[in-house]
């Protein structure tokens, strides 16, 4: 039993720090006034340090897989010579598509619940 919770708060803490690295870009790259390539690299350098540190542990649900190919295209376009007005577009859309997925998992609309007439 030790070893699964040990498991779950390795991977809990990857979740964070994953999660913290990639909203740490996104919302510098939209508050950012006119924010240049060598800055944004400067950012992913300074965020990764702490991803770094810890280990990355395999990640099972889609959620979290996706959040992961997030952070993996953030690197990517940190190695690659994009121009910034572009990756800041790639990376705003697949956040925003990210968030969309999670939401629809999160909330149904009442009109699809079977049980929504029962009281009637």
């Amino acid at each position: 039993m030790a070893g699964s919770k040990e498991e779950n708060s390795k991977r809990l803490r990857y979740i964070r720090l994953l999660g913290r690295f990639i909203s740490g870009i996104i919302s510098w790259l939209s508050k950012a006034q006119a924010p240049t390539k060598e800055q944004y690299d400067q950012k992913v350098d300074m965020n990764f340090r702490f991803l770094e540190q810890n280990e990355a542990v395999k990640l099972y649900k889609d959620e979290y897989t996706e959040l992961e190919a997030l952070g993996q295209k953030i690197l990517d376009y940190r190695a690659s010579d994009t121009d910034i007005e572009t990756i800041k577009e790639e990376l705003f859309y697949a956040q925003n598509q990210l968030e969309k997925r999670i939401n629809a998992r999160r909330y149904k609309k009442s009109k699809h619940d079977n049980h929504a007439m029962d009281g009637w």
